[in-house]
């Protein structure tokens, strides 16, 4: 072939390939925003450890747009406003591509307001309590609808439970769920005088009062059941305590909402047993992915001891779906990338396949867990996919409201005025 013909070619060749391919601005920047230190640190550790996962697998497999993919951690440190801080930086210093990361709520909402001035890309990992839905979030964690009140009908339905301890830390999330669980509780004829509520701060160490009330709220002889919304090392003190005081599942269940394979690792849980949890992904899930993504966990870490858990799979569904996405629309772009994750879809690890609709939340099923002595779950109880609601139908200001990014354009409608309104922080 002439060397004019190779010209040729090679320019043809070129203008085959997608405009942004040829502009990708290599490597890919991927911001990883999770604590790492502070009372945090205990679950989201591992979630910067299963994003360099993902990461690395993906560069093994020829990277994305023609670029390897160089991951940008930092550690916000459990400290809320550092999340904000740490978030900027990756967007103006770092110039990642996108961001995934936080755990509590009170820290997505101190990141949200640095996404939208910025135009920047985040995927959260983690169930929270909805009544939230921005462009530029994705929320690959369970909403409402897919935890907590499933967990609710479970203990009514299935356990016979009367009276409702609600426990939680004290920010937006646990308030917020509970908020929404003393309604649905109040529409489905439990008493208001039969909701027992108590908020404790961040990394609570003395909780024999609080399981004393709690084992007092049942003096009658009626079934109480705990709804925990305990975040970070908080749970050890909780149920330890629940053991010194010798109460059992069979007692007082409890139903944990931020409680997983990972922070029962470090916890002898011979007294737990039988206690729940709810999640959409459990570590004991028999299913050839998920098979596979533990082996590769365990190799990437070198430690056959470490699980895994839901919100690594939120992480393992949302980071594929980005990359899918990036794929699709050519180029890392926001914006461009934003309009090609509606209506992705990727497996889940414990079947059937997860969808990520307009109001920016995925498809996914409920399962309820019971713990085992080591520290496993066993799956009691499998829904098929529900689609996540930003918006709650328990709460009469959030019932007449509606989330889709694809038509409306707007992720807080209101569909009696039919118009979009402007959210606010609640925190």
């Amino acid at each position: 072939m002439s060397v004019r013909s190779t010209l040729l070619s090679t320019a043809l060749a070129a203008l085959a390939l997608p405009a942004a391919a040829q502009e990708a601005d290599c490597p890919i920047k991927v911001g990883v925003l999770h604590s790492l230190s502070g009372t945090m640190a205990i679950s989201e550790t591992t979630l910067k450890d299963a994003m360099l996962m993902l990461i690395e697998q993906q560069n093994e497999d020829g990277g994305l747009l023609g670029c390897q993919i160089e991951p940008v951690v930092v550690d916000p440190a459990s400290d809320w406003p550092l999340f904000a801080e740490k978030a900027r930086e990756l967007l103006t210093v770092n110039d990642v591509d996108v961001i995934f990361g936080s755990w509590t709520s009170v820290s997505r909402k101190s990141v949200l307001p640095v996404l939208e001035e910025l135009n920047g890309l985040m995927f959260y990992p983690v169930q929270y309590e909805g009544e939230e839905s921005s462009k530029n979030v994705f929320y690959t964690g369970a909403a409402p609808n897919q935890q907590a009140i499933p967990a609710v009908d479970y203990f009514i339905d299935e356990l016979g439970v009367e009276k409702f301890a609600l426990l939680g830390t004290d920010y937006v999330y646990p308030r917020t769920t509970n908020q929404i669980l003393e309604q649905y509780l109040k529409d489905k004829g439990i008493a208001a005088e039969d909701i027992f509520v108590n908020y404790t701060p961040f990394g609570h160490s003395d909780w024999s009062t609080i399981v004393s009330d709690v084992i007092e709220h049942g003096s009658d002889g009626s079934q109480v059941g705990v709804i925990s919304t305990i975040n970070g090392d908080a749970n050890v003190g909780f149920y330890k305590e629940l053991a010194a005081q010798d109460v059992s599942a069979d007692d007082i269940p409890v139903v944990a909402f931020s409680v997983g394979e990972e922070e029962l690792s470090g916890l002898d849980t011979s007294n737990l047993v039988g206690h729940l949890a709810a999640w959409n992904y459990f570590m004991s899930a028999d299913t050839p992915a998920n098979e596979e993504f533990i082996a590769a966990w365990h190799e990437f870490i070198g430690n056959e001891d470490r699980v895994t858990n839901d919100p690594m799979e939120a992480h393992y569904i949302g980071f594929n779906m980005w990359v899918n996405a990036v794929e699709q629309a050519g180029t890392t772009d926001v914006d461009a990338v934003r309009e090609a994750m509606w209506g992705q879809e990727h497996p889940n690890l414990t079947g059937g396949t997860a969808v990520m609709n307009a109001n920016h939340h995925l498809s996914k099923p409920v399962l309820i867990g019971e713990i085992r002595e080591d520290g496993q779950f066993d799956i009691i109880s499998q829904t098929d996919p529900v689609a996540g609601d930003a918006w709650t139908d328990f709460l009469p200001d959030s019932a007449k409201l509606t989330s889709d990014w694809q038509e409306l354009d707007c992720g807080m409608y209101n569909t009696e005025t039919e118009t979009c309104v402007q959210q606010t922080s609640n925190y």
